[in-house]
């Protein structure tokens, strides 16, 4: 298969799951993104540049763990 053959089975794949999502998980998800973005809002937390955790996790897998 080429490239763009497999990239499709593979969206067709992840799409016949979220078909059968359980709707309290959605839910879930939801209030989980909520509760992070008034963390985030507050200062409670704070963010980490996409480069840092690149760096972060390229480190880890180099050093095996």
């Amino acid at each position: 298969m080429t490239e763009e053959e497999r990239a499709s089975l593979a969206a067709s794949l992840l799409d016949s799951l979220d078909a059968t999502s359980d709707v309290d998980v959605e839910s879930a998800w939801q209030q989980e993104i909520a509760r992070r973005i008034k963390e985030i809002d507050a200062g409670v937390v704070e963010t980490i540049p996409w480069a840092e955790v690149r760096r972060r996790i390229a480190s880890k897998l180099s050093s095996g763990g």
